[in-house]
């Protein structure tokens, strides 16, 4: 769904485990890293997407995850003009997203990649948390830094301390 400014609606998804490391997972036959993520179809919430985004893309049901908390609005970025197709109609400029935060509450062997006729990741990996803000492709970045900023309280109460002055700008 593309509203009357021209952003997708869709979810992210910032899937921890009990270390507070993060999934990064590679996008399928290139050397891209990226957050689960995905549009919220027609009459779908933002969390009925979250959990259709995450069995299609990481495999997981919703018994394998504690829901930690959302970003409280939409976080938007725009795409690079070049990768506008202004012969679509609607226009879509860019995304704007609800961030999740889930903790995988089982092992790691419920993760799989190959649910969907179409994978979206080839390879996985935990990452320390602010990682992610600065690997992401450039025009996600300040996205990544407010998604991971607005959450980290939930996931680190006494994150303050902790987080790199840089992954916070």
């Amino acid at each position: 769904m593309i509203d009357s400014d021209g952003f997708r609606a869709n979810v992210g998804i910032i899937l921890c485990n009990e270390e507070g490391r993060v999934f990064w997972g590679r996008r399928i036959g290139q050397n891209a890293w990226q957050f689960p993520q995905g549009g919220i179809k027609r009459n779908e919430s933002a969390e009925d997407a979250l959990f259709r985004e995450l069995h299609e893309e990481v495999g997981l049901h919703p018994e394998h995850v504690q829901l930690i908390g959302a970003t409280s609005g939409w976080l938007r970025y725009h795409l690079p003009r070049h990768l506008v197709r202004r012969h679509q109609r609607p226009v879509c400029v860019g995304q704007k997203q609800q961030w999740f935060l889930l903790r995988l509450t089982g092992g790691e062997g419920v993760v799989r990649l190959d649910r969907s006729d179409t994978p979206e990741f080839d390879d996985w990996r935990w990452v320390d948390y602010w990682r992610p803000a600065r690997e992401v492709v450039f025009f996600k970045r300040h996205v990544y830094r407010k998604a991971l900023r607005e959450l980290e309280p939930l996931l680190f109460p006494d994150a303050a301390a902790k987080t790199p002055g840089a992954a916070r700008s």
